[in-house]
Protein backbone atom coordinates (compact mmCIF):
# COMPACT_ATOMS: atom_id res chain seq x y z
CA UNK A 1 0.00 0.00 0.00
CA UNK A 2 1.55 3.19 -0.69
CA UNK A 3 2.49 5.91 1.91
CA UNK A 4 -0.26 7.99 1.72
CA UNK A 5 -2.48 5.58 2.42
CA UNK A 6 -0.50 3.34 4.97
CA UNK A 7 -0.18 6.61 7.40
CA UNK A 8 -3.63 7.18 8.08
CA UNK A 9 -5.11 3.61 8.12
CA UNK A 10 -1.89 3.21 10.67
CA UNK A 11 -3.23 6.46 12.66
CA UNK A 12 -6.81 4.97 12.60
CA UNK A 13 -5.60 1.67 13.43
CA UNK A 14 -3.64 2.98 16.71
CA UNK A 15 -6.16 5.75 17.32
CA UNK A 16 -8.93 2.64 17.61
CA UNK A 17 -6.46 0.95 20.02
CA UNK A 18 -6.40 3.96 22.36
CA UNK A 19 -2.68 4.13 21.74
CA UNK A 20 -3.03 7.77 20.86
CA UNK A 21 -5.52 8.55 23.99
CA UNK A 22 -4.99 10.57 26.77
CA UNK A 23 -7.03 9.24 29.03
CA UNK A 24 -5.54 5.68 28.97
CA UNK A 25 -6.60 3.01 31.87
CA UNK A 26 -4.74 3.05 34.75
CA UNK A 27 -4.32 -0.51 34.50
CA UNK A 28 -2.65 -0.05 31.30
CA UNK A 29 0.23 2.71 32.08
CA UNK A 30 3.82 2.05 32.39
CA UNK A 31 3.01 -1.07 30.42
CA UNK A 32 5.92 -0.25 28.28
CA UNK A 33 8.10 -0.16 30.96
CA UNK A 34 6.86 -2.91 32.97
CA UNK A 35 6.85 -5.54 29.86
CA UNK A 36 9.99 -5.01 27.47
CA UNK A 37 9.23 -4.07 23.43
CA UNK A 38 10.39 -6.41 20.71
CA UNK A 39 11.57 -6.03 17.37
CA UNK A 40 12.69 -9.05 15.39
CA UNK A 41 13.76 -8.44 11.82
CA UNK A 42 13.45 -11.31 9.77
CA UNK A 43 16.02 -10.68 6.19
CA UNK A 44 14.66 -13.21 2.99
CA UNK A 45 17.59 -15.17 1.69
CA UNK A 46 20.46 -12.97 3.80
CA UNK A 47 23.53 -15.60 4.46
CA UNK A 48 25.35 -16.06 7.34
CA UNK A 49 28.52 -15.13 5.65
CA UNK A 50 26.66 -11.65 4.26
CA UNK A 51 28.09 -9.61 7.26
CA UNK A 52 30.97 -7.29 8.08
CA UNK A 53 31.39 -8.82 11.43
CA UNK A 54 31.06 -12.44 9.69
CA UNK A 55 34.42 -11.45 7.77
CA UNK A 56 32.76 -10.45 4.55
CA UNK A 57 34.97 -9.74 1.87
CA UNK A 58 32.89 -6.42 0.42
CA UNK A 59 29.58 -6.39 2.03
CA UNK A 60 29.11 -3.17 4.66
CA UNK A 61 26.90 -3.50 7.08
CA UNK A 62 28.15 -1.34 9.65
CA UNK A 63 23.94 -1.10 11.98
CA UNK A 64 23.81 -4.62 11.64
CA UNK A 65 27.70 -5.12 13.16
CA UNK A 66 26.35 -2.61 16.08
CA UNK A 67 23.67 -5.21 17.47
CA UNK A 68 26.73 -7.62 17.79
CA UNK A 69 29.21 -5.33 19.30
CA UNK A 70 26.02 -4.26 21.54
CA UNK A 71 24.10 -7.69 21.88
CA UNK A 72 25.23 -11.09 21.27
CA UNK A 73 26.46 -13.18 17.93
CA UNK A 74 24.93 -17.05 18.37
CA UNK A 75 26.20 -18.82 15.47
CA UNK A 76 24.53 -21.87 15.56
CA UNK A 77 20.45 -21.12 15.15
CA UNK A 78 18.69 -22.65 12.78
CA UNK A 79 15.42 -22.08 10.66
CA UNK A 80 12.61 -24.64 10.40
CA UNK A 81 13.15 -24.62 6.20
CA UNK A 82 15.25 -23.65 3.49
CA UNK A 83 12.40 -21.78 1.69
CA UNK A 84 10.71 -19.10 3.04
CA UNK A 85 7.25 -19.74 3.90
CA UNK A 86 7.75 -22.57 6.08
CA UNK A 87 10.42 -20.73 7.99
CA UNK A 88 8.23 -18.29 8.53
CA UNK A 89 5.47 -20.38 9.65
CA UNK A 90 7.50 -21.92 12.35
CA UNK A 91 8.37 -18.32 13.96
CA UNK A 92 4.34 -17.37 13.94
CA UNK A 93 3.37 -20.54 15.36
CA UNK A 94 6.29 -22.45 16.97
CA UNK A 95 5.45 -25.64 15.54
CA UNK A 96 7.31 -27.56 12.52
CA UNK A 97 5.80 -26.14 9.11
CA UNK A 98 4.71 -29.79 8.05
CA UNK A 99 2.12 -29.65 10.56
CA UNK A 100 0.28 -27.52 8.77
CA UNK A 101 1.67 -29.16 5.33
CA UNK A 102 3.88 -26.21 4.30
CA UNK A 103 6.45 -27.76 2.65
CA UNK A 104 7.34 -25.25 -0.17
CA UNK A 105 6.53 -21.68 -0.92
CA UNK A 106 2.99 -20.35 -1.37
CA UNK A 107 2.62 -19.87 -4.78
CA UNK A 108 -0.26 -19.76 -6.88
CA UNK A 109 -3.26 -22.18 -6.17
CA UNK A 110 -2.20 -24.82 -8.61
CA UNK A 111 1.46 -25.12 -7.41
CA UNK A 112 0.16 -25.29 -3.96
CA UNK A 113 -2.65 -27.81 -5.17
CA UNK A 114 -0.51 -30.08 -6.97
CA UNK A 115 2.50 -30.05 -3.87
CA UNK A 116 -0.21 -30.97 -1.57
CA UNK A 117 -0.10 -27.32 0.18
CA UNK A 118 -2.91 -25.11 1.70
CA UNK A 119 -3.13 -21.77 0.01
CA UNK A 120 -1.84 -19.68 3.43
CA UNK A 121 -1.37 -20.32 6.91
CA UNK A 122 -4.18 -21.73 8.77
CA UNK A 123 -5.98 -19.11 10.37
CA UNK A 124 -6.72 -20.93 13.52
CA UNK A 125 -3.39 -22.01 14.49
CA UNK A 126 -2.15 -20.26 17.25
CA UNK A 127 0.39 -17.15 17.05
CA UNK A 128 2.66 -15.50 18.13
CA UNK A 129 0.76 -11.77 17.63
CA UNK A 130 -2.22 -12.99 19.44
CA UNK A 131 -0.76 -14.02 22.17
CA UNK A 132 1.29 -10.98 22.80
CA UNK A 133 -1.53 -8.98 21.52
CA UNK A 134 -3.80 -10.97 24.50
CA UNK A 135 -0.47 -9.98 26.95
CA UNK A 136 -1.51 -6.16 26.50
CA UNK A 137 1.17 -5.09 23.48
CA UNK A 138 0.14 -3.22 20.38
CA UNK A 139 1.58 -5.46 17.41
CA UNK A 140 2.18 -4.41 13.77
CA UNK A 141 4.07 -6.31 10.74
CA UNK A 142 5.83 -4.33 8.24
CA UNK A 143 7.58 -6.21 4.92
CA UNK A 144 6.99 -9.18 3.42
CA UNK A 145 4.08 -12.22 4.22
CA UNK A 146 4.57 -14.84 2.45
CA UNK A 147 2.41 -16.64 4.59
CA UNK A 148 0.01 -16.24 1.63
CA UNK A 149 0.52 -15.08 -1.82
CA UNK A 150 -0.24 -11.86 -3.79
CA UNK A 151 -1.67 -13.88 -6.78
CA UNK A 152 -4.40 -15.70 -4.21
CA UNK A 153 -6.65 -12.55 -3.96
CA UNK A 154 -9.26 -14.33 -1.09
CA UNK A 155 -6.29 -15.22 1.31
CA UNK A 156 -6.72 -13.57 4.34
CA UNK A 157 -4.81 -10.39 5.27
CA UNK A 158 -1.68 -10.53 7.84
CA UNK A 159 -4.08 -9.18 10.33
CA UNK A 160 -6.19 -12.18 10.76
CA UNK A 161 -3.59 -13.70 12.70
CA UNK A 162 -3.20 -11.47 15.30
CA UNK A 163 -1.74 -7.45 14.05
CA UNK A 164 -2.78 -4.41 15.14
CA UNK A 165 -1.39 -2.46 12.23
CA UNK A 166 0.25 -4.02 8.83
CA UNK A 167 2.03 -3.02 5.56
CA UNK A 168 3.41 -5.74 3.47
CA UNK A 169 3.68 -7.22 0.57
CA UNK A 170 3.71 -11.18 -0.96
CA UNK A 171 -0.69 -11.15 0.15
CA UNK A 172 -3.46 -9.94 -0.89
CA UNK A 173 -4.81 -6.62 -1.31
CA UNK A 174 -2.55 -3.85 -2.04
CA UNK A 175 0.92 -4.29 -1.78
CA UNK A 176 3.44 -2.10 0.21
CA UNK A 177 7.00 -0.50 -1.37
CA UNK A 178 9.58 -2.91 -0.34
CA UNK A 179 11.41 0.09 1.16
CA UNK A 180 9.25 1.68 3.17
CA UNK A 181 9.04 -1.17 5.95
CA UNK A 182 11.38 0.89 8.44
CA UNK A 183 9.39 4.64 7.71
CA UNK A 184 6.43 2.94 8.78
CA UNK A 185 7.91 0.73 11.70
CA UNK A 186 9.44 3.91 13.14
CA UNK A 187 5.95 5.81 13.09
CA UNK A 188 4.61 3.11 15.18
CA UNK A 189 7.46 3.13 17.54
CA UNK A 190 6.83 6.51 18.09
CA UNK A 191 2.99 6.08 18.65
CA UNK A 192 3.42 3.08 20.90
CA UNK A 193 5.98 5.73 22.91
CA UNK A 194 3.67 8.63 23.54
CA UNK A 195 1.08 5.92 24.99
CA UNK A 196 3.31 4.04 26.80
CA UNK A 197 2.42 1.01 25.20
CA UNK A 198 4.46 -1.99 25.20
CA UNK A 199 5.26 -3.40 21.22
CA UNK A 200 5.74 -5.83 19.11
CA UNK A 201 7.53 -5.06 15.40
CA UNK A 202 8.09 -8.02 13.04
CA UNK A 203 10.44 -6.21 10.24
CA UNK A 204 10.58 -8.58 7.62
CA UNK A 205 13.21 -7.09 5.03
CA UNK A 206 12.73 -7.94 1.34
CA UNK A 207 16.78 -8.13 1.06
CA UNK A 208 18.91 -9.62 -0.46
CA UNK A 209 15.83 -11.80 -2.38
CA UNK A 210 15.43 -11.28 -6.04
CA UNK A 211 14.08 -9.17 -7.67
CA UNK A 212 17.42 -6.80 -6.58
CA UNK A 213 15.62 -3.43 -6.15
CA UNK A 214 18.94 -1.55 -5.91
CA UNK A 215 18.42 2.16 -5.36
CA UNK A 216 21.44 4.33 -6.83
CA UNK A 217 23.12 5.94 -4.26
CA UNK A 218 23.68 3.15 -2.28
CA UNK A 219 25.56 1.72 -5.51
CA UNK A 220 27.43 4.77 -5.65
CA UNK A 221 28.97 3.86 -2.69
CA UNK A 222 30.56 1.11 -4.36
CA UNK A 223 31.56 2.72 -7.11
CA UNK A 224 35.30 3.01 -6.73
CA UNK A 225 35.87 -0.26 -5.29
CA UNK A 226 36.94 -3.11 -8.15
CA UNK A 227 34.00 -5.50 -7.67
CA UNK A 228 31.98 -7.07 -10.85
CA UNK A 229 28.71 -5.31 -11.21
CA UNK A 230 27.05 -8.44 -10.08
CA UNK A 231 28.91 -7.90 -6.70
CA UNK A 232 28.69 -4.30 -6.86
CA UNK A 233 24.77 -4.57 -6.76
CA UNK A 234 24.08 -7.11 -4.06
CA UNK A 235 26.32 -4.99 -2.04
CA UNK A 236 24.19 -1.86 -2.64
CA UNK A 237 21.16 -3.50 -1.96
CA UNK A 238 22.59 -5.23 1.29
CA UNK A 239 23.77 -1.62 2.36
CA UNK A 240 20.43 -0.01 2.05
CA UNK A 241 18.76 -2.79 4.38
CA UNK A 242 21.50 -2.13 6.94
CA UNK A 243 20.96 1.45 6.40
CA UNK A 244 16.88 1.07 6.82
CA UNK A 245 17.29 -1.24 9.88
CA UNK A 246 19.82 1.77 11.47
CA UNK A 247 17.11 3.93 11.07
CA UNK A 248 14.66 1.92 13.18
CA UNK A 249 17.97 2.03 16.13
CA UNK A 250 18.59 4.91 16.07
CA UNK A 251 14.51 5.40 16.83
CA UNK A 252 14.75 3.89 19.88
CA UNK A 253 17.82 5.44 20.97
CA UNK A 254 16.12 8.64 20.31
CA UNK A 255 13.05 7.75 22.40
CA UNK A 256 15.14 6.29 25.32
CA UNK A 257 13.74 2.82 24.56
CA UNK A 258 16.96 0.93 23.69
CA UNK A 259 17.15 -0.49 27.27
CA UNK A 260 13.67 -1.96 27.10
CA UNK A 261 14.09 -3.15 23.89
CA UNK A 262 14.94 -6.70 22.82
CA UNK A 263 16.23 -6.51 18.74
CA UNK A 264 16.96 -9.77 16.97
CA UNK A 265 18.35 -9.73 13.69
CA UNK A 266 17.93 -13.36 11.47
CA UNK A 267 17.24 -14.36 7.97
CA UNK A 268 14.46 -17.28 6.84
CA UNK A 269 16.83 -19.02 4.87
CA UNK A 270 20.45 -19.20 3.71
CA UNK A 271 21.10 -17.06 0.51
CA UNK A 272 20.50 -17.64 -3.26
CA UNK A 273 23.14 -18.77 -5.56
CA UNK A 274 22.73 -19.95 -9.52
CA UNK A 275 23.81 -23.52 -10.06
CA UNK A 276 25.87 -22.17 -13.20
CA UNK A 277 26.82 -18.12 -14.15
CA UNK A 278 23.25 -16.63 -14.75
CA UNK A 279 23.38 -13.36 -16.87
CA UNK A 280 22.85 -10.32 -14.96
CA UNK A 281 19.39 -9.39 -15.89
CA UNK A 282 16.45 -8.13 -15.08
CA UNK A 283 13.05 -9.78 -13.76
CA UNK A 284 9.65 -9.26 -12.75
CA UNK A 285 8.21 -9.84 -9.54
CA UNK A 286 4.43 -9.87 -9.13
CA UNK A 287 4.70 -8.56 -5.31
CA UNK A 288 7.43 -6.10 -5.61
CA UNK A 289 7.69 -5.07 -9.21
CA UNK A 290 11.03 -4.97 -11.65
CA UNK A 291 14.71 -5.45 -10.42
CA UNK A 292 17.86 -7.47 -10.84
CA UNK A 293 17.68 -11.05 -11.45
CA UNK A 294 19.45 -14.50 -9.81
CA UNK A 295 22.67 -13.44 -11.27
CA UNK A 296 23.33 -10.33 -8.77
CA UNK A 297 22.73 -13.21 -5.99
CA UNK A 298 26.35 -13.24 -4.79
CA UNK A 299 25.55 -14.65 -0.71
CA UNK A 300 27.74 -16.82 0.64
CA UNK A 301 27.46 -19.26 3.63
CA UNK A 302 30.84 -18.81 5.73
CA UNK A 303 31.43 -21.68 4.77
CA UNK A 304 28.65 -23.64 5.43
CA UNK A 305 27.82 -26.77 2.80
CA UNK A 306 24.66 -25.92 0.41
CA UNK A 307 22.59 -22.88 -0.50
CA UNK A 308 18.46 -21.69 0.11
CA UNK A 309 16.54 -24.55 -0.77
CA UNK A 310 19.11 -26.85 1.07
CA UNK A 311 18.76 -28.66 4.47
CA UNK A 312 22.47 -28.54 4.82
CA UNK A 313 23.80 -25.59 7.08
CA UNK A 314 24.00 -23.94 4.28
CA UNK A 315 20.70 -23.50 3.44
CA UNK A 316 19.29 -23.12 7.59
CA UNK A 317 22.08 -21.83 9.51
CA UNK A 318 21.65 -18.22 9.31
CA UNK A 319 22.50 -15.44 11.22
CA UNK A 320 20.88 -14.78 14.38
CA UNK A 321 22.08 -11.59 16.69
CA UNK A 322 20.16 -10.40 19.94
CA UNK A 323 20.79 -7.26 21.83
CA UNK A 324 18.81 -6.14 24.77
CA UNK A 325 20.81 -3.98 27.11
CA UNK A 326 21.78 -5.13 30.62
CA UNK A 327 19.99 -8.90 29.55
CA UNK A 328 22.14 -10.38 27.08
CA UNK A 329 25.38 -10.30 26.70
CA UNK A 330 27.09 -7.40 25.10
CA UNK A 331 30.17 -7.98 22.48
CA UNK A 332 29.92 -11.93 22.81
CA UNK A 333 29.93 -14.82 20.23
CA UNK A 334 27.84 -17.73 21.08
CA UNK A 335 29.33 -21.03 19.23
CA UNK A 336 27.23 -23.45 21.51
CA UNK A 337 23.88 -23.07 22.05
CA UNK A 338 21.45 -24.27 19.75
CA UNK A 339 18.66 -21.96 19.27
CA UNK A 340 15.53 -22.91 16.16
CA UNK A 341 13.40 -21.08 14.98
CA UNK A 342 10.06 -22.86 16.52
CA UNK A 343 12.01 -21.56 19.54
CA UNK A 344 11.08 -18.04 19.24
CA UNK A 345 7.28 -18.22 20.10
CA UNK A 346 7.73 -19.02 23.65
CA UNK A 347 10.76 -17.36 24.05
CA UNK A 348 9.16 -13.76 23.47
CA UNK A 349 6.07 -15.12 25.56
CA UNK A 350 8.49 -15.87 27.71
CA UNK A 351 9.99 -12.46 27.59
CA UNK A 352 6.73 -10.43 27.46
CA UNK A 353 5.02 -12.44 30.20
CA UNK A 354 2.57 -13.69 27.98
CA UNK A 355 0.35 -17.20 29.06
CA UNK A 356 0.19 -19.84 26.08
CA UNK A 357 -2.64 -21.61 25.93
CA UNK A 358 -3.50 -24.91 27.77
CA UNK A 359 -4.05 -26.87 24.77
CA UNK A 360 -1.19 -25.51 22.70
CA UNK A 361 2.06 -27.48 22.42
CA UNK A 362 4.77 -25.99 20.94
CA UNK A 363 7.38 -27.74 19.13
CA UNK A 364 10.32 -25.16 20.24
CA UNK A 365 11.05 -24.42 23.84
CA UNK A 366 12.05 -20.91 25.52
CA UNK A 367 15.56 -19.68 25.40
CA UNK A 368 15.44 -16.79 27.27
CA UNK A 369 18.01 -18.13 30.12
CA UNK A 370 20.05 -19.38 27.67
CA UNK A 371 19.92 -16.14 25.72
CA UNK A 372 20.61 -14.14 28.59
CA UNK A 373 24.13 -15.97 29.53
CA UNK A 374 22.89 -19.42 31.67
CA UNK A 375 24.17 -22.52 31.14
CA UNK A 376 22.69 -25.31 29.72
CA UNK A 377 22.77 -28.91 28.64
CA UNK A 378 21.54 -28.96 25.57
CA UNK A 379 18.38 -29.41 23.58
CA UNK A 380 15.68 -31.03 25.63
CA UNK A 381 13.95 -31.56 22.53
CA UNK A 382 14.92 -32.68 18.68
CA UNK A 383 14.31 -30.74 15.84
CA UNK A 384 13.23 -32.13 12.43
CA UNK A 385 12.68 -30.54 8.90
CA UNK A 386 11.10 -32.00 6.50
CA UNK A 387 10.90 -30.53 2.19
CA UNK A 388 10.68 -32.20 -1.06
CA UNK A 389 14.39 -32.62 -2.24
CA UNK A 390 15.41 -33.08 -5.60
CA UNK A 391 18.55 -34.34 -7.51
CA UNK A 392 20.82 -37.20 -6.08
CA UNK A 393 22.25 -37.54 -3.24
CA UNK A 394 25.94 -38.46 -2.56
CA UNK A 395 27.38 -36.54 -5.46
CA UNK A 396 29.59 -33.88 -4.98
CA UNK A 397 27.79 -30.49 -5.01
CA UNK A 398 24.65 -31.90 -4.71
CA UNK A 399 22.74 -30.60 -1.75
CA UNK A 400 19.13 -30.47 -2.58
CA UNK A 401 18.73 -34.22 -2.33
CA UNK A 402 17.18 -34.14 1.22
CA UNK A 403 13.55 -35.02 2.76
CA UNK A 404 13.92 -35.45 5.89
CA UNK A 405 16.16 -34.00 8.64
CA UNK A 406 16.50 -34.41 12.35
CA UNK A 407 19.09 -32.70 14.69
CA UNK A 408 19.20 -34.33 18.30
CA UNK A 409 21.69 -32.83 20.59
CA UNK A 410 25.03 -33.31 18.46
CA UNK A 411 24.01 -35.26 15.42
CA UNK A 412 22.41 -34.46 12.53
CA UNK A 413 20.80 -37.00 10.30
CA UNK A 414 19.61 -35.74 6.40
CA UNK A 415 17.41 -39.05 4.64
CA UNK A 416 15.84 -38.98 0.89
CA UNK A 417 12.59 -39.68 0.70
CA UNK A 418 12.86 -43.63 0.61
CA UNK A 419 14.98 -43.93 3.35
CA UNK A 420 17.26 -45.51 0.75
CA UNK A 421 20.53 -42.98 1.85
CA UNK A 422 21.21 -40.85 4.56
CA UNK A 423 24.26 -38.68 5.74
CA UNK A 424 25.00 -38.52 9.08
CA UNK A 425 26.84 -35.97 10.85
CA UNK A 426 28.52 -34.90 14.62
CA UNK A 427 27.21 -31.26 13.95
CA UNK A 428 28.89 -29.95 17.38
CA UNK A 429 32.61 -30.98 16.40
CA UNK A 430 32.13 -30.77 12.58
CA UNK A 431 29.48 -27.69 11.93
CA UNK A 432 30.91 -27.36 8.26
CA UNK A 433 29.54 -31.20 7.57
CA UNK A 434 32.79 -31.82 6.40
CA UNK A 435 32.80 -35.49 7.81
CA UNK A 436 29.63 -37.99 7.06
CA UNK A 437 30.28 -40.48 9.91
CA UNK A 438 27.02 -42.79 9.00
CA UNK A 439 29.43 -45.57 8.70
CA UNK A 440 31.20 -45.30 11.87
CA UNK A 441 28.05 -44.72 14.10
CA UNK A 442 25.17 -47.59 12.32
CA UNK A 443 24.12 -47.61 15.94
CA UNK A 444 23.05 -43.65 16.06
CA UNK A 445 21.58 -43.55 12.51
CA UNK A 446 19.06 -46.25 13.76
CA UNK A 447 17.91 -44.55 16.54
CA UNK A 448 17.41 -41.15 14.71
CA UNK A 449 15.90 -43.01 11.76
CA UNK A 450 13.14 -44.32 14.23
CA UNK A 451 12.74 -41.08 15.63
CA UNK A 452 12.08 -39.39 12.45
CA UNK A 453 9.36 -41.92 11.62
CA UNK A 454 7.77 -41.14 14.63
CA UNK A 455 7.41 -37.50 14.27
CA UNK A 456 6.96 -38.85 10.56
CA UNK A 457 3.15 -40.62 11.90
CA UNK A 458 2.12 -37.15 13.63
CA UNK A 459 2.00 -35.35 10.33
CA UNK A 460 -1.01 -34.20 8.42
CA UNK A 461 -1.80 -36.56 5.30
CA UNK A 462 -3.18 -33.72 3.88
CA UNK A 463 -3.94 -29.98 4.77
CA UNK A 464 -7.32 -28.86 5.98
CA UNK A 465 -9.53 -26.99 3.25
CA UNK A 466 -10.65 -24.79 5.48
CA UNK A 467 -7.45 -23.17 3.79
CA UNK A 468 -7.67 -23.72 0.57
CA UNK A 469 -8.52 -20.80 -2.23
CA UNK A 470 -11.71 -20.41 -3.38
CA UNK A 471 -9.75 -20.61 -6.85
CA UNK A 472 -9.49 -24.47 -6.76
CA UNK A 473 -11.62 -26.55 -8.48
CA UNK A 474 -11.93 -29.77 -5.98
CA UNK A 475 -9.84 -29.90 -2.74
CA UNK A 476 -6.40 -31.78 -2.92
CA UNK A 477 -6.66 -35.62 -2.65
Amino acid sequence: MRVQTILPRLLLALTLLGLLSSNADADTANEASEHPNIVFIFADDWGWGDLSCHGHPYVQTPNIDRLAREGTDFHRFTVASGVCSPSRTAVMTGHFPARYNIDGHFAWVPSNARRNMPDWLDTDAVTLPRLLKQSGYATAHFGKWHLSNDMIPDSPAPGVYGYDVYGAFNCSGEQMPVHEDADHAIEFIKRCEQADKPFFINLWVHEPHTPHHVIPKYRWKFRNSGLEEADEIYAAVLAHADQRIGEVLDTLDRLDLTDNTLVIFSSDNGPARSKSAAPLSLSYDTATGAGYGIGASKGITGGRKGYKAALFEGGINVPFIARWPGKIAAGEVDRRLMISAVDLLPTFCEVAGAELPDSYQPDGISQLKSLQGEANEGRSKPLFWKMSGRGKPGQTQSFHWVDYCIVDQNWKLLCDEGDDYCELYDIVADPLEQQDVKDSHPQVVTELKQKLADWQATLPATPDPQNFSSLRKQPAK
